[in-house]
C-alpha cells in the first residue's frame, strides 16, 4: 500500500475514533453513488460554498429534482434571498460542503468569510456531507493553518476576484482588508451526534 493509501487510511480510522464516518471512493462517478445513498430522495438539501461540489459533479446531481434543493446559486437571487437561504440550511435534512483540510488526527480545519458554512457544519443539519480530495490530508493543525494561508485563501480570493493581497502575491498577509474572505476560523475535533458528520474522500486532486 503506497504512502497516500497509509495517510487516508490513518485518516478515516481517526474520524471515526472522533464519532464521524468516513468513506472512500476512486472517482466521481463513485461519489455520486456514494451520496445517493447517504441522501434520500426528497430530502431537504443545502450546501455551502464550494470549489469541490462543482468539480465533481455534486451540485449537478443536488439539481436533478430529486431533492428540495436550497440553491445558493440559483440565478437570480439578491442578497436578502441568498441571506434567506443561508438561514434555512439549519434545518436541512442534509447539508454538502468541502473542508479546506483535513488533519490525520481526524480533524476538520476550516476558514470562513461570513461563516455561514462553518455555521452550518457546527450545528442545524441532521447530517453534514463533507467532500475533500485526498491533497487536503495534512498531518496537523499546524499544516492545515499553513495550507489554508498558501493554498486555499489565496486561490479562493483570486476566483471571487477579492481585492486582497493574497490575490495578488500568492499567499497570506494577514490583512485588514475590506474584502477579506478569513474571518472565522474553526476546528472541529469531534463530534457529539455520533455519525452527524460524513467525510467522502476522492481519490483525486479537486478543489482548494
Amino acid at each position: 500500500m503506497s504512502l497516500i493509501d497509509e495517510k487516508v487510511k490513518k485518516t478515516m480510522e481517526n474520524l471515526e475514533k472522533n464519532n464521524m464516518e468516513a468513506y472512500y471512493v476512486e472517482d466521481e462517478k463513485e461519489l455520486i453513488t456514494k451520496i445517493s445513498q447517504l441522501v434520500k430522495e426528497n430530502e431537504t438539501v443545502a450546501f455551502g460554498g464550494s470549489m469541490t461540489l462543482f468539480e465533481t459533479g455534486v451540485i449537478d446531481y443536488l439539481r436533478s429534482g430529486k431533492f428540495e434543493l436550497l440553491d445558493r446559486y440559483k440565478d437570480g437571487l439578491n442578497a436578502d434571498e441568498i441571506k434567506e437561504i443561508f438561514r434555512k440550511s439549519f434545518f436541512a435534512d442534509s447539508y454538502l460542503v468541502s473542508s479546506n483540510a483535513i488533519t490525520e488526527n481526524g480533524e476538520l480545519y476550516n476558514v470562513d468569510g461570513n461563516g455561514n458554512r462553518v455555521a452550518a457544519m457546527l450545528f442545524g443539519p441532521d447530517k453534514v456531507i463533507v467532500i475533500a480530495s485526498v491533497n487536503k490530508i495534512v498531518k496537523d493543525v499546524d499544516e492545515a493553518i499553513k495550507r489554508n494561508r498558501e493554498i486555499s485563501a489565496p486561490l479562493n480570493a483570486k476566483r471571487l476576484n477579492k481585492k486582497t493581497p493574497c490575490a495578488k502575491v500568492g499567499h497570506c498577509m494577514d490583512c485588514s482588508s475590506q474584502e477579506r474572505i478569513c474571518n472565522e476560523y474553526t476546528l472541529i475535533k469531534r463530534q457529539g451526534k455520533k455519525g452527524r458528520i460524513k467525510v467522502i474522500f476522492v481519490n483525486k486532486e479537486i478543489g482548494y
